[in-house]
Formats: C-alpha cells, structure tokens, sequence
C-alpha cells in the first residue's frame, strides 16, 4: 500500500497549470489493505447464499409469461439493453404483445442495474412504484441486491441466465438498424469497487462461430450497426484460448453494410494486445472509437482499485490506437472521490486528461457497493466528490470543445442509424461521432454531410 495514503493531510489548495479551479479536498485514512481478488469472492458467494440463487434457468419462470401484454423497462448499460431484447424476443415467441405504455401491460418486468448507488437508488424509487402491478424483475440487482429489491417490492425474480438459456433455445434475432451481440460475460479483474463481477461473475466468454452468426442474423434482419459489448470486451477470448484481435476480422467478413462498434475495453486487459486490435481497427467496416475506462490518472488510486495497469500504460494504448487510427474517437471513465485520494491524487487525473485529450469523459462519483471491498473503507464527503467531478467535467468539456472545433465546416460521409422524427435522422461519422441530419433517410443510408455545429457530444449537420 502506498505509504502516502495512510497518512492524513490538511486541507490544502492548489493551482493545477492545466486546468483552472483545482479543488481543496478533504484526505481521509485508509483501512488496512486485503486481498481483493479473494474478498471479491468470498463476498460473491455469501451474497449469492443470502440471495438464494437456487434460482436458476432451470426454475422456468420466464416460460410461465405467457398471452399477456409485457412493459419491459431497462436500466443500465448496452449489455443490459442486450438482455432486455432477448427478453422480448423470447416473450413474443411464447404469445405476448410488447406495449410501450405501463397503463396498457398485464404485467411488468424491470431490468435492473445496481452499478453505483444513484442508479440503485431510482431503480427502487420505480419498484415502489410499480407494486399494484404483476411484476418480475432481472438484471445484476436480482442476483446481488435481492434484499434491497424485496424492501421495496414483492416481484417475482427472473435469473438472468434464465433469459439467455430461453434465448437460445428459440429465440429470434431482434430486427433494427442497430443491433447489440453480448460477445462475452463477467470479466478477469477484481476491482475492489466494483459490484458488477460479483453479479456476473467470472468471464465467459461466447463461442466465435455463435457470435459470427449472431451478427450475420442481425445484418440480414436490417441491422446496419452492430454494437459488441460484455463487462470487458478486450477480455473475450482469454478463457477458451483466442483474443479479440483474432474475433473483429471475421465480424467485419461477414456478408453485408454495416458497421461495428467495439464497447468497452479494460486497459489491464487490451495492453497485451492492443497492438493487434488496433491494427483490426483500421478495418472499414469498423468504427474508429475507443472506450477506454482509465478511472483515475493517479497510480497510487489505481493500484488501491485493484486496476491492474498503471497511467503511462493507459496512455501507451491510446498511442497505439492514435498510430493505427489517426483521428480515432475516445471515450474513458473516471471516478471522482474514490475512498482516501488525495487532492495531489485529483489532479494527476486531472493531468492525464489532458494528456489523454479524450473526446468524452464518464465522470461518476464514487459511491459504496455492499459486498465489495472498498465499502469497509472510509468515503469521503459527498459534497468534495460533487466538486471534484464538475471540475473535471468542466475540463473535459473544455476539451471536448476544443476537439469539435476541428471538424465544424467539414464534408464527411455518415451512416444514418436511426429515424428520430420525420424529418430528422441521426448518423455516425466513421469516427463514431453523432450528427444530427435534416432529412427523411433511411437507415443504412449513407449520406455527405457538412457538420454546421458542435453540441459537445453530438453534432448538427447538413446534407450536402
């Protein structure tokens, strides 16, 4: 443990030379350190015996939804999203109707997400709502937050295995022009904030045979972007002995126009083969985006999350992928207020974002997850972690600006995704980049368009 952190500081206030309004922060204690792989799991197998996860595939809930109209209400993340549309595939194979409005369902089934406490916190908000209705409720809350779920309701619980093993079985693949395929589940990492491993547990990672068909299904059902996503997407492979530089090849030979976005990937996980990847990145039929979650720029910070990589490696990947995709669009997530950081800690994170200089920041503050092993450390007030993350946020906006700037008056080609209204489409440049289009389009039209102006995180542009 880095002997720094177990020393407590004063407040204290500094002028960051990058950034404007570097934050006083309060420094706190730290507990004695554990293993946090071996915590991990044996938090994971206390909460599942809490949870009484003899609930599994085999108890055919999800068979017994039958001839009802099913209000489906996702929380949480692509992978989720994923789920929820297995879900409803399988539901239509069995004879229901999906309705959009909760007044019209004869019953009702939330997708949960219990990745930080804010999210946890409005999901439950919902299921108080939501008692005078049948009600089944899936996702990482009903393996890992039963208790929680049940002071708030009486649902019945759908495993989430459940949804896959039905899937399999008879499920078709959704139509669209945007298509989700879950190329992996659970990851190789013990992070010790993280609550998501112990709700999915260790990787497994799909079969590369069943994702090419996946993806073959979705195209030919009008699919025209594909959306890979797992807890750890750099991850698939490592279990059954291939790597992801050696899967995106044979996605992008599949037959048809569409283009693939790769989720999220793991800096432990992709610097082994990063080279690899990024070379499969200059494929056509692959967006030019990276999502990249660094968490914090502080290697003291990442050695206490369990991260597994330290800041100049991170920023060893971006190189790489910069070197292959010259122009290449970067997202990454950092925590603010992590238990023990330092305000010197804060602006380390503050520095590599500017050196990353990415085009999208997740700023999340930190927040305690029962059963992890951060929880027993000592958290910081909110109210620092709620300053620090806006002048972070303030930072990467101000980069985020300065990046959009480059591209306003410029002609470049873009895939239309999806019809928002009549008379307005959003696209993707090849960057990943959204733009906005006045025009009836079609998806999988692809149109020059000249970007007009910057919103940040999405652009307005004209057909040329």
């Amino acid at each position: 443990m880095h002997s720094g952190f177990l020393s407590r500081f004063p407040l204290i206030q500094r002028n960051f030379p990058a950034f404007d309004g570097c934050s006083v922060i309060l420094q706190f204690p730290n507990d004695q350190e554990v293993n946090t792989h071996l915590l991990c799991q044996r938090e994971y197998s206390k909460e599942m015996e809490r949870n009484g996860t003899g609930h599994t595939p085999g108890k055919n809930v999800l068979r017994s939804i039958t001839q009802k109209k099913v209000y489906i209400k996702t929380y949480g993340c692509t992978y989720n999203e994923g789920d929820s549309r297995k879900l409803a595939a399988v539901l239509k194979h069995q004879g229901c109707t999906l309705v959009s409005r909760l007044e019209d369902a004869d019953a009702v089934i939330v997708n949960t997400c219990t990745v930080v406490g804010a999210t946890e916190r409005k999901v439950l908000k919902h299921l108080r709502s939501l008692r005078s209705y049948p009600l089944y409720v899936t996702g990482c809350m009903a393996t890992v937050r039963r208790d929680a779920i049940l002071s708030a309701c009486d649902p019945v619980f759908i495993h989430p295995g459940e949804i896959q093993a039905a899937y399999a079985g008879e499920g078709d693949a959704p139509a669209g022009p945007v298509g989700i395929v879950q190329v992996c589940q659970g990851c190789r990492g013990s992070c010790s904030y993280c609550i998501t491993r112990m709700a999915r547990g260790p990787l497994v990672s799909a079969d590369a045979d069943e994702i090419l068909g996946e993806v073959m299904a979705l195209v030919q059902n009008g699919a025209v972007e594909i959306r890979l996503t797992g807890q750890d997407v750099s991850a698939w492979g490592a279990d059954i002995g291939s790597h992801l530089g050696a899967l995106l090849p044979r996605i992008t030979d599949v037959p048809g126009m569409f283009r693939v976005r790769v989720g999220m990937m793991n800096p432990a996980t992709l610097s082994p083969i990063a080279e690899i990847v990024a070379e499969s990145f200059a494929g056509e039929k692959i967006f030019k985006f990276l999502h990249l979650p660094v968490q914090s720029g502080s290697d003291a910070v990442l050695k206490r999350m369990g991260r597994g990589y330290t800041a100049e490696e991170a920023l060893a990947i971006v190189k790489t992928f910069r070197t292959h995709c010259p122009g290449i669009s970067l997202h990454t997530d950092i925590i603010c207020g992590y238990p023990g950081e330092t305000e010197e800690e804060f602006c380390e994170t503050l520095d590599l974002v500017f050196r990353m200089q990415p085009d999208k920041v997740n700023v999340t503050r930190y927040s305690p997850r029962p059963g992890t092993p951060a929880a027993g450390k000592k958290d910081m007030p909110d109210r620092y972690k709620k300053e620090r993350s806006r002048t972070l946020l303030a930072c990467a906006e101000k980069i985020a600006k300065s990046r959009n700037a480059a591209w306003i008056s410029r002609e470049v080609p873009v895939l239309i995704t999806e019809v928002l209204r009549p008379g307005s489409a959003m696209g993707r440049t090849q960057y990943y980049q959204g733009v906005v289009v006045k025009g009836d389009f079609s998806p999988g039209t692809v149109r020059m368009v000249r970007l007009t102006k910057e919103r940040t995180y999405y652009f307005i542009g004209e057909p040329v």
